[in-house]
């Protein structure tokens, strides 16, 4: 009886080892098809087309002016990047990069006009279709957002130009550039004498920050900067030194103040809504100093008229 129950468990034990390993061998012919199927390599075309392509992005829509603290239709201007870096006979793939924000897209190229169709994935309220043309190293054409009523402005034109991203420390702010930051004025209580009458008012006076000619001087990616170098720097002074660091690598701003800035240079190219790991130790070691600083400078405040 011992010698019968011992032979069916031996018998039982071979059939489970028999079946786990046609299993096994079913399992792995299969993987060896899907491998095969996903190592078939799909040949990209046109790759001259590869790049960056940046410039204007403007639509008519609905703006919000600091000053009067109203709404007016108007025009809203922005800076494009589109990456093109895939192109095959029947997708292209690239991201779009505006305002601090990077989406991927996917669409086709239609070889006879030239002409790109480009859908940002549209699970993102500010998501919607490329309709562009190339014509030498010139995209123009327009965006539609799939949402059209969580913009602003729905429909946007765009022309831009292919550009080269590169990487050079030595760029700074332009000397004529406008060093305003008009996107967050103040109100200030003011107070007037009549010399006639003798008589005091209080008014509010809306007042912006200002920069000063630190920022074409002191450069964080190519010196090493000392609390000494930033103790008598205004605060807005301090912003644009450091987020010139992050301009140099291509760094897409989402505060419209450091757009204002930077896209007044010829050399900023937004390619990336994160740079950190392209910082130098330097860089990080000079940014982790003027973030302690900023924490507790001040602003320079004046009136201006735009």
């Amino acid at each position: 009886m011992k010698i019968l129950k011992f032979t069916l468990v031996a018998l039982f034990t071979i059939s489970l080892t028999s079946c786990k390993k046609d299993a096994t061998t079913e399992k792995k012919s299969k993987d060896s098809l899907i491998t095969k199927k996903d190592s078939v390599v799909i040949p990209e075309v046109h790759k001259e087309y590869y790049g960056i392509y940046t410039g204007e992005f403007a639509g008519k829509g609905e703006l919000y002016d600091n000053e009067t603290k109203e709404y007016y239709e108007g025009t809203d201007y922005k800076r494009l990047s589109l990456k093109i870096n895939r192109i095959t006979q029947d997708s292209v793939y690239g991201q779009s990069i505006v305002n601090g924000t990077q989406r991927p897209f996917r669409g086709i190229f239609n070889e006879d006009t030239q002409s790109f169709v480009l859908d940002e994935p549209g699970n993102d309220k500010t998501d919607g279709r490329f309709e562009i043309k190339l014509k030498n190293d010139s995209i123009t054409g327009k965006w539609t957002a799939f949402n059209k009523s969580a913009v602003k402005a729905p429909l946007k034109n765009l022309k831009l130009i292919k550009k080269e991203f590169v990487y050079n420390p030595n760029f700074m702010l332009d000397e004529n550039s406008d060093l305003i930051d008009w996107e967050n004025p103040r109100d200030f209580k003011e107070k007037y004498t009549d010399e006639e009458t003798g008589k005091t008012e209080t008014y509010t006076a809306s007042k912006n920050r200002i920069a000063s000619d630190a920022v074409f001087k002191i450069n964080a990616s190519k010196q090493k900067l000392s609390e000494k170098d930033l103790k008598n720097l205004r605060k807005l002074d301090m912003e644009i030194i450091k987020n010139a660091v992050f301009a140099r690598h291509g760094y897409s701003f989402k505060k419209q103040t450091y757009r204002n800035f930077f896209e007044q240079t010829d050399w900023y190219i937004p390619v990336s809504n994160n740079v950190d790991s392209e910082l130098s130790p330097m860089e990080k070691d000079n940014v982790a100093l003027l973030n302690r600083f900023i924490k507790y400078a001040e602003d320079k405040y004046d009136s201006f008229g735009r």
